[in-house]
């Protein structure tokens, strides 16, 4: 029997594709007129350009396309002319890179690593010496030393890249067409990503154009360097959302499908609805939607999405995470544990790690969490076990040897690093977590193959290094279960703490509401979601951004800069009673 969904969730609300709205003024161009735009900022004698383009980008077609708009012109490929050759490039990731499926260790290279220095010499003195006018194209277009009258920076996000690989794309220079998507991403993340932020964050400030690519060469949309920018400084003085996506998974589920009014399909497990690493950003720009790595925000923006004393902690980097993981009518998650921070540091270069929490939106009668230990567990016996179940031999006994606690709708687990847990059938879970979402170690994931039709990994060993012993059902009662008290209250407003455990660092407050309900980032970033209730809509008290609507379940941002900001009923959400929950970095705000 179908689960029903709650009374405020209304088919088609939630916004699938919510944009930031430039003002009149602005332009974009779609299409041919792009890159005929592009054609005409270099078109004359001695004219130069470099299109440096993120890895992932179709860059034959972006070759093809500027040499068909452009056929007076020298169009020069920067990888073909001067990038390492791809038994040089593997030789010196390699290592890094290591043979599992799905872990590295985060990449400290910078992209003129990838490159011979002489070669990128006489590039340059070709540029210089051609008469017409000269385009460079390629990730590293802006490595070659040029002062080029234009720079052009072609974007597109991780999800678009992921998506292109999953149908067979490789990555950068790389033989792995054929390989399975796991180890492509591991790629992405661990490598290519990190060096290629690192080398898009020098350009931010200074590019001349910006071009869309996340649909097909033929379709790519163009803005300025000064819309770009405005479209980013916009999006730090207001609440925004970020385009969230949604994947399928074998355990996945029904709920989202039906609430958000998506597309069919066998499944959804996941949503991401804030993990502005992986998300894009849509700018309407005039008549024209232009969609860019959120990530862009998060790199030229820091101190004012952040709050100066959260980008001193975290650096140019988001550190929250929401997320939805949808199990209703689906199977349970697998059983899991994530790592201590010191051996995610040691281990895999990564400077912390993902502590996180359980809120659930919704949940059927029989939901469960699996969380910490049941009393008594032997580590050695309970390893025993699950090594067999890895083996083919006699599946895994959870219930055993792991706590589990009944699910209803607005409970909220904790889960520190550490901490053995999964969400079980029939369950509608926010995931609040810290931003690194690769470091999840199964233990058993209940016999299942992918939906690739390969086994799931399984990282046991690691598990096992992290798995935190005395965490039984007795202190995880005490700790991580029911952690509710309330902290404030005001005229149609109630502010609650409902976690999470002092070992984390985000800190998540509860307001239920049916008035006006005063906020203040007090100087750091805010992530909010609509966790109950149709609609409501975020207010500037002095009218600095306009009014801002929200609907059940959407997860929005609230800039630090923006600092004081109601949140209220509104439209369908009159009349009754609404929740959010906020996260925010905890030791992070402003002393009043």
């Amino acid at each position: 029997m179908p689960h029903p969904l709650p009374a405020e969730s209304v088919p088609g609300a939630y916004d699938t594709a919510p944009t930031i709205v430039l003002p009149p003024g602005h332009h974009a161009w779609l299409g041919d007129e792009a890159w005929q735009r592009l054609a005409d900022a270099v078109r004359g004698p001695g004219r130069t350009m470099a299109v440096d383009t993120y890895p992932g980008c179709d860059l034959p077609g972006v070759l093809e396309r500027l040499r068909a708009v452009l056929p007076e012109a020298t169009v020069l490929d920067v990888e073909e002319a001067a990038a390492l050759a791809p038994e040089e490039l593997e030789a010196l990731v390699r290592p890094g890179l290591t043979d599992d499926r799905v872990f590295g260790v985060l990449s400290h290279h910078v992209l003129a690593d990838f490159y011979h220095p002489e070669r990128l010499a006489a590039l340059a003195r070709e540029v210089v010496e051609r008469p017409g006018p000269v385009v460079v194209v390629g990730w590293g277009a802006a490595l070659v030393p040029v002062d080029f009258d234009v720079l052009v920076l072609a974007d597109l996000a991780r999800w678009e890249i992921q998506q292109r690989q999953r149908a067979g794309a490789p990555s950068w220079r790389a033989a792995d067409a054929d390989d399975d998507a796991l180890r492509k991403v591991k790629r992405g993340y661990f490598l290519e990503w990190r060096v290629a932020d690192r080398h898009k964050r020098t350009l931010l400030d200074r590019v001349d154009h910006v071009l869309d690519l996340n649909g097909p060469v033929a379709a790519a949309k163009l803005v300025d360097g000064a819309t770009f920018r405005t479209g980013l400084e916009l999006a730090v003085r207001q609440p925004f959302r970020v385009v969230p996506f949604f994947d399928p998974g074998v355990w996945g589920g029904q709920w989202m499908r039906e609430a958000f009014g998506l597309a069919e399909a066998p499944n959804y497990a996941w949503c991401f609805d804030c993990v502005p690493e992986e998300n894009s950003l849509l700018l309407q720009v005039g008549e024209h939607t232009v969609e860019l790595p959120a990530l862009d925000v998060v790199l030229a923006q820091p101190r004012a999405l952040l709050g100066e004393r959260t980008y001193a902690r975290f650096g140019a980097e988001f550190p929250i995470r929401f997320d939805f993981l949808d199990t209703v009518d689906g199977q349970n998650l697998s059983l899991q544990v994530h790592p201590l921070t010191d051996y995610a540091f040691q281990t895999f270069g990564q400077p912390y790690t993902q502590d996180e929490s359980y809120y659930l939106l919704d949940a059927g009668e029989d939901a469960v969490v699996y969380l910490g230990l049941r009393e008594g567990t032997d580590p050695e016996e309970m390893a025993a076990a699950l090594r067999t179940a890895a083996e083919g031999g006699t599946p895994f006994d959870a219930e055993r040897f792991v706590g589990t606690y009944p699910a209803r709708r607005h409970d909220h687990f904790s889960i520190p690093a550490g901490t053995v847990h999964c969400s079980g059938a029939d369950a509608m879970v926010l995931e609040i977590s810290a931003t690194p979402y690769l470091f999840t170690f199964k233990m058993w994931d209940w016999g299942r193959v992918g939906l690739d039709g390969k086994p799931r990994p399984i990282h046991l060993d690691h598990a096992l290094r992290n798995v935190q012993w005395d965490r039984d059902s007795a202190w995880t009662r005490e700790n991580l279960v029911g952690q509710v008290q309330q902290v404030a209250e005001g005229e149609g407003w109630v502010e609650e703490r409902t976690g999470l455990h002092a070992l984390e660092f985000i800190e998540v407050r509860r307001h239920w509401f049916d008035g006006p309900v005063p906020h203040d980032t007090e100087g750091t970033v805010n992530v909010l979601n609509l966790v109950q209730g149709a609609e409501a809509v975020v207010e500037s008290p002095d009218d600095a951004f306009a009014p801002f609507v929200v609907h059940f379940a959407e997860t929005f941002i609230v800039p630090a800069a923006v600092g004081r900001y109601v949140v209220r009923p509104h439209g369908a959400g009159v009349g009754q009673r609404l929740a959010t929950v906020k996260a925010s970095v905890r030791g992070t705000a402003q002393p009043s």
